[in-house]
């Protein structure tokens, strides 16, 4: 069996001790999509879930992304000599 792992989004939920049913009732969402984009690396969280998400748990939509892609960078280009 595989051992479950948290997303950012899951991450950041956990840390702010938020009931999952709770924002699921507010959002819209089901928990079980909720629960996915907790603990499914491949689950793709949309901007509109996001931000209705940031909005249940009363976050800053900005705050919530800068910690959802704190991993995300522009790729390193090779810089060509002239």
């Amino acid at each position: 069996m595989q051992k479950e792992t948290l997303t950012h989004l899951g991450l950041y939920l956990a840390k702010k001790s938020v009931n999952k049913a709770d924002v699921a009732r507010k959002t819209g969402l089901s928990t079980y999509r909720i629960s996915q984009l907790s603990i499914n690396t491949k689950s793709h969280l949309r901007v509109d879930e996001l931000f209705l998400i940031a909005l249940a748990i009363e976050a800053d939509p900005a705050e919530l992304l800068a910690f959802v892609c704190e991993d995300v960078s522009l790729p390193l280009k090779e810089k060509v000599n002239q």
